[in-house]
């Protein structure tokens, strides 16, 4: 197992910003491709975000494009989203996911709740 720690999450109006963070423990974070994913309520869990774990090719989904930006720090084990210009179909609980070869690695989760 790798546990991973998300945080940053909470309610912000529409037009504001969050940073969520994912601390991923473990001493192979360099080897891992991370990324975010969010489960809106009624809906399925689906890729906002990721970042390969040579840190080439960031994939945005579209709705999110222009707005979210993912990034990795190695040294910190960590992993960001910076999210701005949000809007309330942005709700959702946001998971951070680590991933290499078949193993996948999911955080509790995290709330976003954006209020128009």
């Amino acid at each position: 197992q790798v546990p991973l720690v998300e945080s940053g999450g909470g309610l912000v109006q529409a037009g504001g910003s969050l940073r969520l963070s994912c601390v991923v423990s473990g001493r192979t974070f360099g080897t891992y491709g991370v990324g975010w994913f969010r489960h809106p309520p009624g809906k399925e869990r689906a890729i906002v975000a990721g970042i390969p774990w040579s840190g080439g090719s960031i994939y945005y989904a579209d709705s999110v494009k222009g707005r979210f930006a993912i990034s990795r720090d190695n040294t910190k084990n960590t992993v960001y989203l910076q999210m701005n210009s949000l809007k309330p179909e942005d709700t959702a609980v946001y998971y951070c996911n680590a991933n290499r070869g078949a193993a996948q690695y999911w955080g509790q989760g995290t709330q976003v709740t954006v209020s128009s």
